[in-house]
Order: structure tokens, then sequence, then C-alpha cells
């Protein structure tokens, strides 16, 4: 059945993110003269990315502005996060902690995230109502996939020590490690992990993964063996390299600490792709001060940008990206490939792909 109330009635959209005019366009020609497409202005994406502002004055029109966008909306597609959150808080002049579906968004039935986590969305304390909520899972895991891949590489290779030597102009010669014949241990064995075991086979690693949907005997061709998700100790006690790729839920929160970091191998490289959460920095800054593992390549951060007083930044046996092992040139195209399906689906009142279960947070 249609998902629109009156099948005359226009679909309509708001994209919170700039977006190539050809890309909107194909939304568009999902179900032509169906669908009517907003798209935030300039201001209010910089309101969202967290700009400051020269007056509050200021900052409450471009707030009011979103507000009536997410009025008017049935549908949203783009990114949530907490200047999202504290801007309809702002402009809906509602208590946060009373603040309502029907106060915010009285229309909306469906937000098609651009990630493949929901974690921020559905800690934001008013996302009720039964609206569906649907991400990107998939696609990232060939960017991911090759990103953890080129950290595992650099780790085996030495590229830590040779890069700061490079700096010092030092000619420091070592002998690296090979990659073929480790094992790589991957925590949550989804479209990324999968993706990461593949590569990892290929070059002749043996690959074990948990997942917490773990059914018994089931197997995968790109893991030598799957584990429930609570054999976790074992995994980190034979892996060389462990690659965290679990989403973040109030049960993976916290799970890498000081306990699970000691069962890690003295040589063994912590490659950490999925959120800054899953583990406990502070515990992490000891383990490698320490040497109780051999290193860390990480990717996200309890605090995003990693703060400069940050220990981190100097280690020698840590490397530190910017959040950027999803990006892909082509990431929009993708988005909105997947969000162009479902909506189709929608208008066709078909099951949407990627919907989100709150109660398993993903």
């Amino acid at each position: 059945m249609d998902q629109t109330e009156d099948s005359g009635a226009k679909t309509r959209v708001l994209i919170t993110f700039a977006l190539e005019p050809e890309l909107i366009e194909r939304i568009g020609a999902v179900a032509p003269g169906r669908i009517e497409i907003e798209i935030l202005g300039q201001d209010q994406r910089r309101l969202l990315r967290g700009f400051k502002y020269p007056s509050e004055r200021e900052r409450e029109a471009v707030a009011g502005g979103l507000s009536d966008a997410f009025q008017r909306a049935e549908i949203v597609f783009g990114f949530w996060g907490p200047e999202l959150h504290t801007a309809l808080v702002a402009a809906s002049k509602h208590p946060a902690d009373t603040l309502s579906l029907a106060d915010v968004a009285p229309r909306l039935k469906w937000i098609q995230l651009t990630s493949a986590g929901a974690d921020r969305l559905l800690s934001s304390g008013f996302i009720e109502g039964g609206v569906t909520v649907t991400t990107v899972s998939g696609l990232h895991a060939t960017p991911i996939g090759e990103f953890v891949i080129s950290s595992i590489l650099m780790f085996a290779k030495g590229a830590p020590q040779y890069m700061r030597a490079q700096l010092r102009h030092e000619w420091s010669r070592f002998a690296p490690r090979e990659l073929f014949g480790s094992t790589v241990g991957i925590v949550g064995f989804g479209h990324i992990g999968a993706e990461v075991g593949r590569l990892a086979k290929a070059f002749g690693c043996r690959v074990i993964g948990t997942k917490r949907s773990f059914a018994g005997g089931e197997t995968s061709s790109d893991a030598d063996e799957l584990l429930p998700a609570g054999e976790l100790s074992r995994l980190l006690a034979e892996s060389d390299y462990v690659v965290l790729s679990m989403p973040l839920t109030p049960q993976t929160r916290g799970m890498i600490g000081a306990r699970e970091l000691a069962m890690m191998r003295p040589n063994a490289v912590l490659v950490n792709i999925a959120r800054g959460a899953v583990v406990v920095e502070a515990d992490l800054v000891r383990a490698l001060e320490e040497h109780t593992i051999a290193g860390a390549a990480l990717d996200v951060f309890e605090s995003e940008p990693l703060p400069a007083t940050s220990p981190l930044w100097d280690m020698e046996n840590v490397i530190v990206s910017p959040h950027i092992s999803g990006g892909t040139a082509i990431y929009n195209d993708r988005a909105v490939s997947i969000f162009s399906e479902n909506l189709r689906r929608y208008i066709a009142g078909d099951p949407l792909h990627n919907v989100v279960d709150p109660a398993r947070g993903y």
C-alpha cells in the first residue's frame, strides 16, 4: 500500500547535507511528480556542523528555519548529531526532557541516515512515535576494508618507525614483519568485518571473527572461523591484529578495557574503525605506554576531534587518523543509490532495507 495518506499528495523529502544537483535529480526521478525535495540552506548546514555564529539572535534564526523544515518533512535524508538535536530543542521552545516527536516533526515517518550506525540518533532522547530509521549499512565495506588492511600493513612493515625516522633524517634499518600467516581477529563480523576478512585472507592470514547474532555452526568464506560474541577473550588471545568493527550500543560501549587489553598478545596491534567509545581510552593509553600491546591504529576516539593534549598524538606505536576510514570520493553517489532504492520501496509500500532495531541499537 502507498505510504502517503493521500495518493495525490507529494512525498516531502528533507535533505540535511550538501548534495550534487545530479544526485538530487536522481532522487526526484524515483517517482516523477510525486516527490517534493527541500534542501537545508548553507546557514543551517553551518549550524549542524558546529560553526560559531556572531550572535545568539542569528543562531536562533537559523534554528528556526531548521525547525520549520522539520515541521514540513515526511522523510529526512541526512545525518544526525548533537548540533541538530540542540537546534531543534532550542527552536521548539519546549524543555529537552519533555520534547516529543509531535513537537519537532509531526509529519515525519522515516529517517534515512547517511551513516552505518544509528547511535547518535538513538541517544537523542526524542525520536519516538514509530518513526522508521534506516542506515547506509554496507556502503562503507570497501573503503573501510581497504583502510584496515593498509593500517595492518603499515604496522607489519614498520611504517610508523620509518616515517618518524624520516622526519628526524635518520637512516635506521630494521626487519619488517610478514603479514602472511598472521591471525586477524575481527570483532563484529558484519559487512565491514566480512570485507576485512576477505582482504586479509588474500594476504594469507588466518581470520577469526565474532558475531552477536552468531548461529551455531555458521560459517563464512571470508573467515576461517566464526565465534559467538561471548568468545571475545579467545579472539583477543589468538590474534596478531584485532579489528574493532562493531556498532556502538549499550552492550559494546567500553567493551575493550584494561581486562581485554591484557588478554591480547604483546606483539598484537589494535585497529579501531568502529566508534571511539567501544574502547576505554585511558586504559588503551596505559597499555600502549607499558607496551602491553605493540600498537594501535585509531580512526575514532572518545572525543572528536582528538584533543591536542591527548598523549596518543605523540606515541611512536600509534597511528592516528581523523575519522576518515569510511570516506570515499563516491560516498554521496552510493548513499543516494541506497536512499533511492529505499524511497522506491517506501512509495510502493514495500519493506525498507537496513531498518534499525531500537532494541539492538543498529
